[in-house]
């Protein structure tokens, strides 16, 4: 159906914003959708007109203010069964708890309860960080067919953020296979040195999510953090049913 397709197509453009940091041109714009440059225009003509792209000078679009009240909203929502999980799983675990999920060929961070301890981590939501070195990015690259993994980091490339950073595909492929079998993946320092953080992917979320675990390591030993790993797999087991909402069945009875 053209009038489906046409906001398929408009939704991507509001992404291909995103990943370019929320400005980009039209020409830009139609190079990352591959759509022609004049099917681009009258799309975001559109978006512009009902404020959810702005035209800035030089010919560059921006994302609108009309998405800042549909975020905060969305936000809200999502916060509310949200993070009494997250919270529950802080209980269980003593270290802050977090939900991300996949933005483009990164993760982004989009809600997260705090540790009750004085020394806490702590990632501000829309934060966004590397797949291969943060334990939910690992999470979310664990749960991707490994051909998928190998042309996002063929992308990316796997730069090296800490000394503790995994560097080499052949090391990740096999860390990513043990997270596969035993449905957790630990991150060690490499994304932040001196933390130690479980990650679990998020089953049957609407888009790939993950859920982590982390803390100082200097308390969040790695035997809490094996202890860890099921209570945060079961977290992220009851996130999936919370973020995937009723089924179609249900909203039709």
């Amino acid at each position: 159906m053209p009038s489906v397709q046409s906001l398929t197509r408009a939704l991507d453009l509001l992404d291909h914003l995103a990943d370019a940091g929320g400005r980009a041109t039209l020409s830009q714009l139609a190079a990352a959708s591959g759509l022609p440059a004049a099917s681009v225009h009258r799309l975001l003509a559109t978006l512009v007109a009902q404020g959810h792209v702005r035209r800035e000078a030089g010919r560059r679009y921006a994302l609108g203010p009309r998405l800042v009240r549909l975020g905060d909203v969305a936000g809200h929502v999502l916060g509310e069964g949200v993070g009494a999980l997250l919270r529950e799983l802080v209980a269980a675990t003593g270290e802050t708890a977090d939900l991300a999920g996949l933005d483009g060929d990164a993760a982004v961070y989009l809600a997260q309860a705090a540790s009750p301890h004085p020394m806490r981590m702590s990632t501000e939501v829309g934060h966004r960080v590397p797949l291969h070195a943060t334990g939910v990015g690992k999470a979310l690259l664990a749960a991707m067919p490994p051909d998928d993994v190998d042309a996002l980091l063929a992308r990316t490339g796997m730069p090296a953020r800490t000394p503790a950073t995994i560097t080499d595909a052949g090391r990740l492929a096999g860390e990513l296979a043990t997270a596969r079998e035993r449905s957790w993946v630990l991150d060690e320092g490499e994304q932040e040195v001196g933390v130690r953080g479980v990650a679990a992917p998020v089953p049957g979320a609407p888009t790939p999510c993950a859920v982590s675990v982390s803390g100082p390591a200097v308390r969040f030993s790695p035997a809490d953090a094996e202890r860890a790993g099921p209570a945060v797999v079961a977290a992220a087991a009851r996130l999936g049913v919370e973020l995937a909402g009723p089924s179609e069945e249900d909203t039709d009875r």
